[in-house]
């Protein structure tokens, strides 16, 4: 099975999620820096949920890349990591809403979370397929940032009951963690192209 069709409907599908986020966004009730301040939550929350489809985005590009077959598992497992990302435009909007309340603020991790597993699946998926020694093997080694992160937001889903705060900085933590190129991948791949 060809591989181009599952990474141009997964890009469409994350383009259609920053769209429905940006859309999200409404202007100020009023004319003043004042009346934008109060839009503060919303825009945070904003910049974060996009600088996380970003990187899902550009860690879903370098795995097909390294990437040789696709079965049905591997279309399915693309599709859960999607439908979690999918709600990500729900709760970014909600927490920003309700400037941090604890049960969006939960929430928010809890679909952070759940996304994290998905794409833990689909990479299994991925090497399952290609073989326990191929490049995508290889270059994911033991992925300590992809068995961090999901620890990361349960510490941020519980601690949202008190302390939102933390929540929100082990939210910008790992992604910031994310942000910084994961080149194993990349890397790997050059190195078997020379």
């Amino acid at each position: 099975m060809r591989k181009d069709r599952l990474e141009a409907f997964s890009d469409g599908v994350i383009a259609i999620l920053i769209t429905i986020m940006v859309l999200g966004l409404r202007s100020p009730n009023g004319s003043s820096l004042s009346s934008l301040f109060h839009l503060y939550p919303l825009f945070l929350t904003y910049v974060m949920s996009f600088v996380y489809l970003a990187i899902y985005w550009n860690n879903h590009h370098h795995l097909l890349q390294a990437t040789h077959k696709i079965n049905g598992t591997i279309l399915w497992a693309n599709m859960h990591l999607l439908f979690w990302l999918s709600l990500i435009p729900f709760v970014t909007s909600w927490m920003g809403e309700q400037h941090f309340a604890p049960i969006p603020t939960a929430a928010y991790g809890v679909i952070l979370f759940l996304a994290s597993i998905a794409y833990h699946i689909l990479q299994a998926c991925l090497v399952k397929e290609d073989g326990p020694d191929s490049h995508l093997a290889r270059a994911l080694g033991r992925d300590l940032k992809g068995k961090i992160s999901p620890v990361l937001y349960l510490v941020a889903i519980m601690a949202s009951a008190g302390f939102h705060w933390v929540s929100e900085c082990i939210y910008a933590i790992v992604a910031l963690m994310w942000l910084i190129p994961d080149r194993r991948i990349e890397s790997n791949l050059k190195g078997h192209q020379h």
